[in-house]
Parts: structure tokens; C-alpha cells; sequence
């Protein structure tokens, strides 16, 4: 599968409209070659940098959905609420608590986002909590492709 955003080009700088200086708006995502038997689609976004990309210490995790419908070619910008996303998409914590979208803000240096959207041959159950290492529990066994899309973002203030 291939992942892609119209936003920014892979390995390169997340425009600022999408970090938590600018709107914090998700960015808009683009899909193809989800394949056959896809019954679900899974979203992961999540720093591997944090806090500091030269002492790496955890994973920041920005953003968790499962439960897209498989027929989903993609997001436009800002759609990270339960209201602007296909029916049946499920929404997960990130690590600051909260559902749907945190954009990049790291405390320092440049860091990685990396986009991962999972095809799955299931729909998954409820998960709670619904946070990305629950997601990943569930999809074991479950995953017939993956895309990834991974950028960058350095504060500028």
C-alpha cells in the first residue's frame, strides 16, 4: 500500500498548519492498493523521537483510528473528529489522553512522524482503552498490508 499526503512529501517537513503551532489540523492522507479482502483499515501516527531525537527515550504517540471502512481512499485536512470521519471509524487515545489528532510540537530538536495505515483482513472490536498498544494486540494475525509515511518537524519558535 502506498500512503501519501498532499501536504508534505515523504521525509520531508510537516507544514506548520498540521503542528501545535499552527491549527494543529491533521494532515490530509491519500491511499491506494488497499487489497483484496480488506475488511478494515487501521491509522497510526507516532514520534519515535520524542523527547529528544539525540537521546530518544519513548515513542510519542499522535494519533490511533481503526475501523476504517476499507473503501476509504484517504483523509482531508482536519479530519480528526468523530464527526468528520467515514462511518464506523473508531477513534483512539493519544499520549496526551485524548481522542483524535495532536500534531507535531516537540519540546526539541527535529523529529520523525511516522504515518502507518494497517489493511486488516477483520473488523476489530471496541478496544478500551483504544491506545495504540491495544490496536497493535489486536491486529496480530489481522494485517494483510501496511503504507507508511514518515516527515519531519523542528519548532520554529
Amino acid at each position: 500500500m502506498e500512503l501519501t499526503s498532499c501536504a508534505f512529501a515523504p521525509n520531508a517537513d510537516i507544514p506548520s498548519p498540521h503542528t501545535c503551532e499552527g491549527g494543529d489540523r491533521s494532515p490530509p492522507l491519500a491511499w491506494s492498493g488497499v487489497p483484496a479482502g480488506t475488511k478494515s483499515l487501521a491509522l497510526i501516527v507516532d514520534d519515535p523521537d520524542a523527547p529528544d531525537p539525540a537521546a530518544p527515550k519513548m515513542t510519542w504517540v499522535h494519533w490511533v483510528l481503526y475501523n476504517i471502512p476499507p473503501g476509504t481512499s484517504g483523509f482531508e485536512a482536519g479530519k480528526s473528529h468523530p464527526s468528520d470521519l467515514p462511518p464506523g471509524t473508531r477513534e483512539g487515545l493519544n499520549d496526551w489522553k485524548q481522542a483524535g489528532y495532536g500534531g507535531p510540537c516537540p519540546p526539541v530538536g527535529r523529529h520523525r512522524y511516522v504515518h502507518k495505515l494497517y489493511a486488516l483482513d477483520a473488523v476489530l472490536p471496541v478496544l478500551q482503552p483504544a491506545t495504540k498498544a491495544a490496536l497493535e494486540k489486536a491486529m496480530q494475525g489481522h494485517v494483510l498490508a501496511q503504507g507508511e509515511l514518515v516527515g519531519y518537524y523542528k519548532k520554529k519558535k
